[in-house]
This record gives structure tokens, sequence and C-alpha cells, in this order.
């Protein structure tokens, strides 16, 4: 006879890189809500599972998004173990800079950065009008994520800083609104042109 005896099952909490939970991040924007995935993941990557299935960005989670636009065309273009760790270091950076979690100052660095508005053009009679149009939600986080590593890779590029620091600053500057940061910078011109063609 064996003694089983009564084993509690131990559930760890999953904590991105192990260090930072997903607990209690709030998206506060309404439209974002559904396509920002806080799904929580030890190792984000999901091998593009996603890639043939219609809006399948959204079972991403939101920081493989991210570490999928530091690996831009260039010199980063397709290292995905290298842009990993530039984040990991970047999320380390803006922990040490805010004291907060740093998925949550990514996620409202997110909201602030996502353009409303933009213009598109139409062709009527053979003549081009730029008219403004609302961004659909998933196309603002998009948006979002390409301005903040763009003005990263801006900042580090012929520059001492490095790549991680400058990606945290980045963050940091749009979690707080600061018209510092480029994201914000672009955020308010593509909204500007689209006030303009309205």
């Amino acid at each position: 006879m064996e003694n089983t005896g009564s084993r509690e099952l131990v559930i760890k909490e999953i904590k991105l890189f192990n260090k930072w939970s997903y607990d209690f991040i709030e998206v506060r924007d309404p439209s974002l809500k559904k396509y920002i995935c806080l799904k929580p993941v030890y190792l984000p990557h999901t091998g593009g599972r996603h890639e043939h299935r219609r809006f399948g960005k959204t079972h991403v989670p939101i920081v493989e998004r991210l570490i999928n636009k530091v690996m831009r065309p260039g010199r980063n273009m397709g290292k995905k173990h290298l842009a990993y760790h530039i984040v990991k270091k970047a999320f380390d950076i803006i922990h040490i800079k805010t004291g907060e979690n740093p998925i949550q100052v990514l996620v409202r660095a997110i909201e602030n950065a996502a353009p409303r508005e933009e213009t598109t053009r139409i062709m009527y009679g053979g003549i081009t009008y730029h008219v403004s149009v609302d961004v659909a939600p998933l196309r603002r986080i998009d948006l979002a994520l390409r301005h903040l590593t763009e003005g990263a890779r801006m900042k580090a590029f012929h520059s001492p800083i490095p790549i991680e620091e400058a990606l945290a600053e980045e963050i940091v500057l749009a979690a707080s609104n600061d018209p510092k940061s480029y994201a914000i910078q672009k955020k308010e011109e593509i909204e500007r042109i689209a006030l303009s063609s309205r």
C-alpha cells in the first residue's frame, strides 16, 4: 500500500520575465481594452501563431508586440533574442525610474501615444482630397508601438545612449504624456493634420 498523503498543488503566479506581475494592470481607454492582450506569460514569444487569423494580433501579448516592433528593418531585423533582451533591460530601467510595474507604464504609454484621428486620401472626380477619419483601435496600438520604438531608435542612433535606456525613457515620457516624447509629438502632429482636414 502506498501512502499518497494529501499534497497541495501550489500554483505559482505567472510573471513576465519572472519579475513583473500581470495583476492590477489597468487599461483606462475603453476602446483599447479589447485589443491590449495582458494574458500572463513567462516569455512573450508566440512564434507567429496568430498570423493567419483575422484580428489575431489581439491575442499576442502586448510586450511581445513591443519586442516585434523593436525588430525593425536594419540592424535589428529578425534578431528577436536581441530585441527580447533590449525590452527586458528597458523594463528594469523603467522600474528603477518610476518605481511602478513596467507593464502598467507601457500600457499607459500606449494609451497616451495612440492617435485617435488621422487622414486618408480620397479620389473624387480625378482630384485627391485628404479627409480625416477615426483610427481603428488595432491601428492605434500599432502606431503607438511604432512611434515609441522609432523614437527610441532615433535617440540611440549615433549616440552614446544605449537603446535600452532610450526605449525606457521614451516609454516613461509617453506614459506621463510629456511633449518631449517622440511618440506624443507624432500623435499630436497626426491629430493636428486630421483636424485641419475635417
